[in-house]
């Protein structure tokens, strides 16, 4: 057997490969071996089927399935011993496998398309420094951060008299068509000049109302009535409604209760001790927030740094037959400046894993999914008594090859143990902001990438 590389370009190359009868006929013999002893057909004994039968009526394909097998491995091993930089998956040259006569010929000549990229070094000296931020967060963040959590764990009230805002529980009846339905209104999907009639009332008192003009839009309309949205233009005329509820939720005031709501119960003792928790929480979101940052900029600065050249039409070409039916040529044209910028920072990143020795074994893909696990469990994944548990899901979800979990979490310890290299090799220029503008870094840097 032959293997030629040949380039074309600094990116393409053809791969010839060779096939002698010598490299094939060994394996399509013992084919025809083992299928003469396990083939049953009429008028011979089991397991005594002669060779030239076997041959006559199977030859042809044992021979295709022999030498597609050896093919396979041909190319995979002289990429692999080579180390070939290819980018997408060798591609069959068609012209070249339709010219084969598989009854005549004994020498075969097959010929496979490659894209490849060309070769580049990973210099961090050559890598500029990236910023890494300090969010201040302050008294004013603080504030805002328990205003808002105060509302999320809004408290529920019923008031004696409505307000803005209000939800009304009660009647929905029109006598004149006798229509009648409990229902409730949400005093935020009034019309601003119809308002005032559903401010200020009490339970018992009554009210009538236009039901076509009084209310936002049509869904609206559907939800009180409890029609489709499609009949509420049956409705019309006065209807008059019963008030027998009012709800309003009004935000939680700052006591042990809210405490517990919020951190969990018994974390903290006083509203000190409180802002002193949530301020510590706020600033590890950030810090994580930041982190992140710090990560894209360190992969943009890496793109930007290294030069590599990548087959593009190869590569479309490539997409579009391995993803034949799922995208359209056009789909793949917009989408390829993202795909080309994934793939040169994967080409980057496994250079550096190379270089520094990185290697993922399965005990750290074990623990990193039991932490996650832990996580799910909150306060309880501490517990020794939930460590077979974790353990039994941890695993499971690690063998799910339907959802590829192994892949996946393998890419993200992967992606960590590079990062964590990045951190060591690129240098940071520290910065302290604020957190309005760290917000519009952020954003300039997702419109970036």
């Amino acid at each position: 057997m032959e293997v030629l590389l040949e380039k074309s370009s600094p990116t393409t190359a053809s791969l010839k490969v060779i096939l002698t009868k010598e490299d094939y006929q060994p394996k399509v013999d013992k084919t025809i071996k083992d299928y003469s002893k396990k083939v049953n057909l009429k008028g011979f004994r089991p397991g005594k089927v002669p060779a030239q039968v076997i041959q006559r009526m199977y030859g042809k394909s044992i021979l295709v399935d022999e030498v597609n097998h050896i093919l396979s491995h041909a190319v995979t091993d002289y990429i692999r011993e080579n180390k070939v930089q290819v980018v997408g998956d060798p591609i069959p040259n068609r012209e070249k496998a339709a010219e084969v006569d598989w009854d005549g010929q004994s020498e075969f000549e097959f010929v496979y398309d490659l894209g490849m990229a060309t070769d580049f070094e990973v210099d961090f000296a050559e890598v500029p420094a990236v910023p890494h931020y300090t969010i201040n967060a302050d008294e004013a963040e603080l504030n805002t951060t328990i205003e808002n959590l105060s509302e999320r764990f809004a408290d529920t009230i019923h008031p004696e008299v409505s307000e803005e805002g209000d939800m009304l529980y009660g009647d929905l009846k029109q006598e004149a068509t006798e229509f009648s339905t409990k229902t409730a209104i949400p005093t935020k999907q009034i019309q601003e000049s119809e308002l005032a009639k559903f401010i200020g009332i009490a339970k018992g008192q009554e009210v009538t109302f236009d039901i076509q003009s009084t209310f936002v839009d049509e869904a609206a309309v559907a939800h009180i009535s409890g029609k489709k949205k499609e009949d509420v233009g049956e409705l019309a005329g006065e209807f008059t409604f019963t008030v027998e509820d009012i709800t309003r939720t009004a935000p939680a005031e700052l006591n042990q209760a809210f405490f517990d709501k919020v951190l969990g119960e018994g974390q903290v003792e006083n509203e000190e001790q409180f802002r002193e928790k949530v301020l510590e929480i706020i600033k590890g979101n950030y810090e994580r927030e930041a982190e992140a940052l710090v990560r894209r900029d360190m992969e943009q600065a890496l793109l930007q740094a290294i030069t590599i050249e990548l087959p593009a039409d190869f590569l479309k070409d490539w997409l579009e037959r391995s993803n034949e039916g799922k995208f359209s040529r056009e789909q793949i044209e917009e989408q390829y400046a993202d795909f080309e910028k994934s793939l040169k920072l994967s080409l980057i990143k496994n250079k550096i894993a190379e270089s520094e020795g990185i290697k993922v074994e399965y005990p750290e893909l074990l623990e990193y999914t039991r932490n996650m696990v832990r996580g799910q469990f909150g306060m309880y994944g501490g517990d020794d008594s939930m460590k077979e548990t974790i353990d039994r899901i941890a695993v499971g979800y690690l063998t799910d090859k339907e959802r590829d979990n192994y892949s996946t979490i393998f890419n993200q310890v992967f992606d960590q143990k590079v990062l964590d290299v990045l951190r060591e090799k690129i240098a940071t220029e520290e910065r302290t902001i604020e957190v309005s503008e760290f917000e519009k870094v952020a954003r300039g840097q997702e419109q970036e990438a």
